[in-house]
């Protein structure tokens, strides 16, 4: 449902859209290789992560889809244009982290386009419908959510962050979820998604994957669905590759890691700007109290080797303050972004920020 807006919160957001419009204006100013093209409103406590809902009829009326990493009753999933005016606030969530889009998944004999949530305190996602045309979200059932790591103790039981694979092949969906602690063999759990026959989705268990050191903490987790790869970025090591596929012949190794060196503080978000010819660019967020960085590489590995990231990635100086979560489209979405977009979690405004995808430099 649209929520309603307190006058304390609606005096909150206000202050802190001033503040993320300054910081945006002083960016600017600054002669930055990140000119920020929009800033959302504030979510409320706690900015977490974004992700892009591509509205295909209409592009320039996609949504951007963000978390309020609160406890309920504040926790929400926050629903804005891409002017950065909130559209929609779903309230009630307890303390979600990420939240990812999928399209087409099969829904009562029809594709839908599905949002994704954790919802790290109750231990289980959240889902939603986007309907077509950019309406309200509509929750699937059940409404209890869908239950995940369970019989995990404590922290492995919580999880953080989350991703969907759409199989090209068949058209099953999948969610990669990680967790605030984790073993260091199968820290990720890989959930299909299934239609429940009451109008929802329920999540199967099909594998455990993920290698990471002893006492690692992963939140960010991407797929390419087109190349059929996940990335999960342990966040004081570097980022991992591995089959999105749970049956492809080498689902069970891990296919890469990169991004070892370069970084200032923890690895953070993943985003994907990815190219209809399978080239493009992987994104990832170095951590940093006040100027971010952002660093860059490509999609497609070296020539001869789609799995060699190591090349020295391009940086980029001057983002937002403290970024967890990014996001990322080469869809050109209407005149405000003709090439695409990258959106940033910013902390300093408790909200976060698109940049046109023209505007970084980058070819």
């Amino acid at each position: 449902m649209v929520g309603h807006v307190r006058p304390e919160v609606g005096l909150l957001r206000l202050r802190r859209g001033l503040a993320a419009a300054l910081l945006a204006l002083a960016g600017c100013r600054s002669g930055t290789s990140l000119p920020v093209a929009a800033a959302t409103e504030a979510v409320g406590e706690d900015a977490d992560d974004p992700a892009l809902w591509i509205d295909r009829r209409d592009p320039a009326s996609s949504r951007l889809l963000a978390t309020n990493k609160a406890a309920a009753p504040r926790g929400a999933l926050v629903v804005f244009d891409l002017a950065g005016r909130m559209l929609q606030r779903i309230d009630g969530l307890d303390r979600p982290n990420n939240v990812d889009v999928e399209y087409g998944v099969r829904l009562a004999g029809a594709p839908a386009d599905v949002a994704v949530a954790t919802e790290r305190y109750r231990r289980r996602l959240r889902a939603w419908r986007l309907p077509a045309g950019g309406g309200p979200l509509e929750e699937l059932a059940p409404a209890g959510g869908l239950p995940v790591f369970e019989g995990e103790p404590g922290e492995r039981g919580a999880p953080m962050g989350v991703a969907l694979y759409r199989r090209p092949s068949d058209g099953a969906a999948f969610a990669f979820v990680s967790r605030k602690q984790g073993p260091a063999s199968g820290y990720l759990w890989q959930y299909r998604l299934d239609d429940d026959g009451a109008g929802g989705l329920r999540a199967v268990k099909v594998r455990e994957l993920g290698q990471v050191e002893a006492g690692a903490e992963v939140e960010a987790v991407l797929v390419d669905d087109a190349l059929g790869y996940v990335y999960y970025a342990e966040e004081r090591r570097g980022i991992h590759k591995w089959r999105a596929d749970p049956d492809a012949p080498d689902a069970a190794r891990e296919l890469a890691v990169f991004g070892t060196e370069g970084f200032r503080g923890d690895r953070e978000g993943l985003a994907l700007y990815a190219r209809p010819d399978g080239t493009g660019y992987l994104i990832a967020a170095d951590q940093l109290p006040g100027r971010s960085r952002y660093l860059v590489f490509r999609r497609e590995g070296r020539p001869g080797d789609p799995h060699d990231h190591s090349g020295p990635p391009r940086v980029l100086e001057g983002g937002a303050d403290a970024t967890d979560g990014l996001d990322a489209t080469s869809q050109p979405l209407g005149p405000g972004f003709p090439a695409g977009l990258l959106v940033a979690m910013n902390s300093a405004g408790c909200n976060f920020l698109l940049y046109r995808w023209d505007a970084l430099g980058i070819d």
